[in-house]
């Protein structure tokens, strides 16, 4: 997700990123593209990244199904935001892993909703 940003498009604690299951990369990339003029980056076969004017995603191999998106927000501070969702009453349901350029962990919010948040 960092590859494509500049410390000040990122926004502490803020929607920053989408990430969709697709049952084919080749052809979301090509649907978005074409519609909406989104430039990927791929990481390998599973994984490409897209970029918006006000968002960035990504697309992860998988069969979609109603209520796949996942909402990635960015931290400056990840363990103190981390923290901050346990005290609200949020659950960790994956702990915090590296990625190419950055690091990130999951949650669920009291009603269910599973997020993510990010940081370099």
């Amino acid at each position: 997700m960092a590859d494509t940003h500049s410390k000040g498009k990122l926004k502490h604690e803020q929607v920053q990123y989408l990430e969709f299951l697709s049952k084919n990369i080749t052809r979301a990339k090509e649907f978005y593209t074409n519609s909406f003029g989104w430039k990927f980056t791929d990481y390998g076969p599973d994984y490409t990244a897209f970029e918006g004017d006000y968002v960035d995603g990504g697309f992860t191999t998988g069969k979609p199904v109603k209520g796949t998106v996942l909402v990635i927000l960015y931290s400056d501070n990840i363990e103190a935001t981390q923290q901050k969702i346990i005290a609200a009453g949020g659950t960790i349901v994956k702990d915090t892993f590296n990625f190419p350029g950055g690091k990130r962990f999951h949650f669920t919010d009291p009603d269910g909703y599973e997020l993510a948040v990010w940081a370099l």
